[in-house]
């Protein structure tokens, strides 16, 4: 190679050496003035933030919030602070405005029990709420909170005139069905840092208009007990609409947006057309399993009722039911029943 050409090679290949030297050094400039600045900016107080996304209509319970540290001087008057903000009172509070997660909370974003439009701000779109009475026994013993999910279940006694043995039978009406207060309250007593357990005579519940048609009759059916939902099923069942396609996710959304769609179909009450049920020959072998035949005053069977077998006769003569024998003397034959006398 020629030596004048192998001097320019080495030449241009030191220039490339050194602009991209000077390319660096000039970009690391750049960037160490902010990145000085940013960790040089003077934290402030701990505020509340959202540990999760937060819709309008959710019921704060302690796990949905937490204390953050804060820049100083992005601190407001209407954030909660730490050292400033009672807990408990916003513990039961209703979201009025939806938060992100890791926004801090303020005092326009919260609807506190006893304000006026407290249980509207509760319900979602669409939503309404009812109230159905419970007992120790039908209400899960107190272990029901506000913001669980329950399912609930019609105990009922179907009678018949044809025998003296009624039809037991329970079944699941209404599924995932929200818990909006327990009496008066929305929201848990502490005692000592720990939920305190007692028991409650009404329990309201978020429902569709429909669903509020339905449990309006069921209470004069039966007896409605509450049937407490673990976490669990309700993430298995959005599972299974979402792979059936009664869950569909709009292209292009965001992460936040697409989280809120599943909340918010996590949360969705179901009406159980199909039910489960029980009866009581299911529990013992003493009870019925079938349903009653029912008569009309009169005697008369009701349709569905299996018929009286027809009347035979012979020659005229009503023929006895149940075993016979035939006795012919002469040119007369005659039906016997066995046993007759």
């Amino acid at each position: 190679m020629d030596k004048r050409k192998l001097m320019l090679l080495v030449g241009a290949l030191i220039v490339a050496i050194g602009t991209a030297f000077a390319a660096r050094s000039l970009f690391a400039g750049a960037s160490t003035p902010q990145a000085e600045a940013a960790a040089k900016m003077p934290m402030g107080p701990k505020v509340l933030v959202a540990q999760r996304a937060l819709p309008v209509g959710t019921i704060i319970t302690a796990d949905s919030l937490n204390f953050q540290a804060w820049p100083k001087d992005m601190v407001q008057d209407v954030y909660f602070v730490e050292g400033e903000a009672d807990m408990q009172k916003l513990l039961g509070t209703v979201v009025r405005n939806p938060v992100t997660a890791g926004e801090p909370l303020t005092k326009g974003n919260l609807v506190a029990p006893g304000d006026r439009g407290f249980l509207a701000a509760a319900l979602g779109p669409g939503m309404r709420a009812v109230t159905i009475p419970v007992s120790a026994r039908t209400g899960v013993a107190g272990f029901v909170f506000p913001g669980d999910h329950i399912d609930l279940v019609l105990t009922q006694t179907v009678k018949g005139n044809n025998d003296g043995m009624a039809l037991k039978a329970s079944e699941t009406i209404m599924k995932n069905l929200r818990v909006l207060a327990t009496d008066q309250s929305t929201d848990q007593e502490m005692v000592e840092g720990k939920t305190r357990v007692r028991t409650f005579s009404t329990v309201t519940l978020e429902v569709t208009p429909k669903i509020a048609e339905k449990i309006a009759v069921a209470q004069t059916i039966g007896t409605i007990s509450l049937s407490l939902r673990s976490l669990a099923d309700n993430s298995a069942e959005l599972e299974q609409a979402i792979a059936a396609g009664d869950v569909k996710i709009p292209a292009g959304v965001s992460k936040s947006q697409e989280e809120a769609l599943l909340k918010q179909a996590m949360n969705r009450p179901i009406e159980s057309a199909n039910a489960s049920f029980v009866t009581g020959g299911d529990v013992s072998r003493f009870q019925r399993r079938t349903m009653p035949v029912a008569a009309p005053a009169g005697g008369s069977p009701s349709m569905g009722a299996p018929a009286p077998a027809p009347q035979l006769t012979m020659n005229g003569t009503p023929v006895p039911r149940g075993p016979i024998v035939r006795v012919t003397r002469g040119k007369d034959t005659e039906a016997v029943s066995v046993g007759a006398k």
